[in-house]
């Protein structure tokens, strides 16, 4: 099993920043792609940004969050992070962490539970 653990949502005023944090374990020998997804109350869930690293690096962002959210990675800690600025109340979501690879037992296709994200005044 991967297991992934997220941390570093919450409540936040428009304008303001959130960075989340997700860590993956287990018995991986490789990630190759980690991302972020969101789901809206009555939405289905969508793409938020994800970074691939198997031959460089590459990132795709969704066209709302481009310009305002930011992924990274540090592969030494198998952490992924989203730093998240002018967030917007349509920003609100619950936020996943998804971790594709391939682990001793073969491919992996993990999902993290989920750390809500809340942007009201």
């Amino acid at each position: 099993q991967v297991q992934l653990r997220e941390s570093g949502g919450g409540l936040v005023q428009p304008g303001g920043s959130l960075r989340l944090s997700c860590s993956a374990s287990g018995t991986i020998i490789s990630i190759n792609t980690m991302g972020w997804y969101r789901r809206s109350p009555g939405k289905e869930r969508e793409l938020v940004a994800s970074i691939t690293t198997t031959s460089g690096v590459s990132t795709i962002y969704a066209d709302s969050v481009k310009g305002r959210f930011t992924i990274s990675r540090d592969n030494g800690k198998s952490t992924v992070y989203l730093q998240m600025n002018g967030l917007k109340p349509e920003d609100t979501a619950v936020y996943y962490c998804n971790a594709i690879g391939l682990a001793v037992w073969g491919r992996y296709d993990s999902w993290g539970q989920g750390t809500q994200v809340t942007v009201t005044s």
